[in-house]
């Protein structure tokens, strides 16, 4: 679940806009909350790539390939160039051999920084270039946070900007009963100090603040490392969270073990969850927010990414009988509107004149618009219209984006992974457990120094 999760296995190949085979848009331009004028504008002066092809590979399984589709159809419109999509469940192989034997597609969406950043290392991407990386600075809301992370060092080890972010997601969210809060009196925290006063005060009532669960089968304790990672990003700078992704400093630095004891704060106190601190490390993920929709409530917050609506009743409706807030920093620190996620990005694996113009395209807010009225695609564009989204509660997590002053990318998903996926989920099992703070980062740290 760290890892994104997509709908199907089979491989798809559709030629853009096939889907709508009476040549009909998806969406009429000029009607409906999208930016036309922008597009037209771009439209008008773009190239005509007639008989060009640019193919594109992801991981992209449906419904999601067929929504792309429909969001490429308006550059095959305006430049008759064909896109094709291809969609793979093992595409972080395939697109290894591809690129290694000299026949990648144009441009490969990549579920995760690292995979890009070594086939850079490699010589096997095609820089964006300098104008591209200013572009996203100043179009992308906490813009140098995305220039960061989709820059990576060239074969001659030079940095280079490479990652164009294309759909995001949010994890800095603690969903809530609206309801519950307003009996209880309750209002929605702004600050840390005021989530963490909030949680006493829920506890003064006689009633239990939060709902942790870290079970996930063979990947149980993950759900914790996305609470120290969002911790880490409201105690220190994001400098010194990029030092800890890449081991500059140690795992058992006293920064990194602040942000687990303020973890503990929540899960190792047994007034603060639900069941007590003991369940927490058995609870499995998926059970974990039913508890905000039991009678009487067995919490009131449970922290998680936007997929938890998945697992919540089939009888609650998301922004009705469930709603979320932003994980809030501390206000003492002075850090921002830090934001964790992850994301995909586009990378070019075989460059021509019509992948280029596509790359372009993808600046344009309509080709971030159209995913955002049909799926679950957050984008943090500051220039697309917020009212384009599907929903509310996706409006809700893009405004959260847009807010953000920095952006990182999970943490155990960059780090090795016999430490993203393994010690670090273990060793996080063994904290809720009672084990030290200290004791867990030295042995997590020296599965670091094995990995090496």
């Amino acid at each position: 679940m760290k890892t994104k999760l997509y709908a199907g296995a089979a491989t798809v190949a559709l030629i853009a806009g096939a889907a709508n085979a009476d040549g009909h848009l998806a969406f009429t331009p000029g009607e409906g909350d999208f930016s036309w004028d922008s597009y037209s504008e771009w439209a008008a002066k773009a190239p005509d790539l007639s008989g060009q092809t640019v193919t594109v590979f992801g991981p992209w399984l449906a419904p999601e390939d067929d929504i792309f589709r429909s969001a490429i159809a308006y550059f095959t419109d305006a430049t008759g160039a064909t896109v094709t999509y291809t969609g793979s469940d093992g595409f972080e192989q395939q697109i290894v051999i591809d690129a290694e034997a000299g026949s990648p597609p144009n441009i490969a969406v990549f579920p995760q920084p690292g995979l890009a950043a070594d086939l850079a290392s490699r010589g096997l991407l095609a820089p964006l270039g300098d104008d591209m990386a200013g572009w996203v600075s100043e179009n992308y809301a906490a813009g140098p946070s995305w220039v960061d992370l989709g820059t990576y060092a060239d074969a001659s080890g030079d940095d280079q900007f490479y990652g164009f972010f294309y759909n995001v997601n949010v994890k800095s969210l603690v969903w809530y009963s609206p309801e519950n809060f307003e009996d209880a009196g309750y209002d929605v925290p702004e600050t840390m100090e005021d989530l963490i006063a909030l949680s006493e005060q829920i506890i003064a009532d006689g009633e239990t603040p939060w709902c942790i669960g870290l079970g996930s089968g063979p990947a149980t304790g993950w759900p914790a490392t996305d609470w120290v990672e969002d911790i880490m990003l409201r105690t220190q700078a994001p400098e010194v969270y990029d030092q800890w992704v890449a081991n500059e400093i140690p795992f058992n630095d006293p920064k990194v073990i602040e942000a687990i004891d303020t973890f503990g704060l929540f899960a190792r106190n047994d007034d603060m969850v639900a069941g007590g601190s003991a369940a927490v490390g058995s609870t499995d993920f998926r059970d974990s927010p039913t508890g905000l929709f039991s009678s009487p409530p067995q919490c009131y917050m449970h922290r998680q990414a936007s997929f938890a609506t998945a697992f919540f009743p089939e009888d609650v409706v998301p922004g009705e009988d469930a709603d979320f807030f932003y994980f809030p920093a501390f206000e003492e620190k002075d850090l921002g509107n830090p934001v964790l996620g992850g994301g995909t990005l586009m990378a070019v694996t075989e460059a021509s004149d019509a992948t280029t113009a596509f790359i372009e395209f993808l600046k344009q807010p309509i080709a971030h618009e159209v995913m955002m009225a049909q799926t679950g695609f957050l984008t943090p564009h500051s220039g697309v219209n917020l009212d384009a989204y599907k929903d509310a509660i996706l409006r809700g997590q893009g405004e959260i984006l847009l807010n953000a002053t920095t952006f990182r990318f999970d943490a155990s998903d960059l780090m090795p992974g016999a430490v993203g996926q393994g010690s670090f989920w273990t060793g996080m099992v063994d904290y809720v457990g009672g084990t030290s703070a200290e004791e867990v980062t030295a042995a997590i740290q020296s599965s670091w120094d094995a990995a090496k």
